[in-house]
């Protein structure tokens, strides 16, 4: 069976990466813990905010793999604990983000039960550039027909 694919426009030239991307987000887990938040900052700035009460800054890690923001908590029980009652489980996640291209983690921090992210987004220059065109002709672009001896490398006469 064939996929349906957003970029299969001939006009969308090399745009394989974000249909990949995609394709990772729509494979995410679908567990909704731990809950986030994303907000913008400042035009150019964005904050994820999850909410992981009962982490320690040990529990937790930040890793930036390849274009993804990866989060993972892992909570260790304590042994020497005796419980009446457990009702808080120690558990552990990840979660992550797709990241566009550009895009840098600039902090974290850990504040009341918040993991707080801080990222920025490069400004984004308009770019405009003339390609010059040339008569292939008279450039030189077009040359006639060698052959090439594979042994010597040199062209045969």
């Amino acid at each position: 069976m064939s996929r349906l694919s957003l970029f299969n426009s001939p006009f969308l030239l090399g745009f394989d990466q974000f249909e990949r991307a995609l394709d990772r987000v729509s494979k995410a887990s679908s567990d909704g813990y731990p809950p986030y938040n994303i907000e913008q900052t400042s035009e150019n700035e964005l904050r994820i905010s999850l909410a992981v009460a009962g982490f320690t800054m040990d529990d937790l890690s930040i890793v930036v793999e390849g274009n993804q923001l990866v989060i993972r908590g892992k909570q260790v029980d304590d042994k020497d604990r005796i419980y009446l009652h457990r009702g808080i489980a120690a558990r552990q996640f990840q979660r992550s983000f797709v990241l566009a291209e550009g895009i840098e983690v600039t902090g974290a921090w850990l504040d009341s039960g918040l993991l707080n992210i801080d990222l920025q987004r490069p400004l984004v220059e308009d770019r405009v550039r003339t390609v010059e065109i040339r008569d292939g002709l008279a450039s030189g672009t077009r040359r006639a027909a060698e052959t090439i001896d594979v042994t010597t490398g040199k062209v045969a006469e």
